[in-house]
């Protein structure tokens, strides 16, 4: 990496932290929006990259769909709740994509590929970050009041930072070990020692994040076991998230989704892992981790 394109890095993550732990601990309507915008924007590069490989997707309705399912999880925070929301603004959404390729695309055109490529896009993208809602309601959602916002957004940022200092994990101990190439014809650079040094680092963070941020701060009854465990679940997610980005950009041959981060390309490249990484948090978090915790023999 170019001594400049670290410098632009460092420079965007230092303005946007901040303001990722104040979208955070704001919640509400404000995340909402964010994260719409964040979705959306996601989508729009998606549908980017699809048509390099001529498949003409219908761009403003995607986008529009992604943010909307993030608002309509914003309205019912609550899985069981949104889910049935979900389902009907993604059904009815394809059902008017269909009627509009009949005009808009007609026979010639991909009606198909631009259907399937719409939907998908949204829903990949829309569907995760729906996600982050979904965890900062967590606490309540389980009939427990957080005493503070600080727990929701906690809730959040616990896989965000365990997926993103894994990354770094990866690229330093790729760059000081690696030898072994793991997928090259999807993603060069990365290597079996890069991966299990993230595997390593995202599951010790995870323990910190635990006893720390969990346990020790908040209060919640999640401590260094239970957050390493949660760190061997999302390091994997994370990659594979980053692996399937890689994967659609080598087919729409391009270098990064877009260009609206310095040093980081398009929204895709900076949040690629969280794709994956959060729905799996929130599934640890929501179903496996109470039933562990009620197992506990010395609970």
């Amino acid at each position: 990496m170019a001594a400049g394109e670290l410098a632009q890095r460092v420079a965007v993550a230092a303005l946007g932290i901040p303001l990722a732990i104040l979208v955070l601990y704001l919640g509400g309507w404000v995340m909402a929006a964010v994260l719409g915008a964040i979705a959306a924007g996601g989508a729009a590069e998606l549908y980017r990259m699809a048509g390099e490989r001529d498949a003409r997707a219908f761009v403003a309705t995607g986008a529009g769909l992604a943010a909307a399912l993030v608002l309509v999880v914003s309205a019912r925070p609550v899985a069981a709740e949104a889910g049935r929301w979900l389902w009907l603004v993604a059904f009815a959404a394809t059902l008017v994509l269909t009627t509009a390729a009949i005009w808009a695309r007609g026979v010639g055109g991909g009606p198909l590929r631009a259907v399937a490529v719409t939907v998908f896009g949204a829903v990949f993208i829309g569907g995760a970050f729906s996600y982050m809602v979904l965890l900062r309601h967590l606490d309540t959602a389980a009939g427990q009041p957080s005493p503070s916002a600080w727990h929701g957004a906690a809730l959040v940022a616990f896989p965000i930072t365990l997926a993103w200092i894994g990354d770094s994990c990866a690229y330093f101990g790729g760059r000081a070990w690696g030898r072994r190439k793991l997928i090259p014809a999807v993603s060069p650079g990365k290597t079996v020692e890069g991966a299990v040094a993230n595997v390593v680092g995202t599951v010790l963070v995870g323990a910190v994040y635990g006893w720390l941020v969990f346990q020790e701060w908040l209060g919640l009854p999640i401590g260094a076991l239970a957050g390493a465990a949660g760190g061997l679940l999302v390091s994997p997610a994370a990659q594979i998230g980053d692996l399937v980005e890689s994967l659609l950009k080598r087919e729409a041959g391009v270098k990064d989704s877009g260009r609206l981060l310095p040093g980081h390309g398009g929204i895709l490249d900076r949040f690629d892992s969280l794709l994956f990484a959060v729905p799996v948090a929130y599934w640890y978090l929501a179903v496996l981790l109470p039933v562990w915790i009620e197992a506990l023999p010395w609970r």
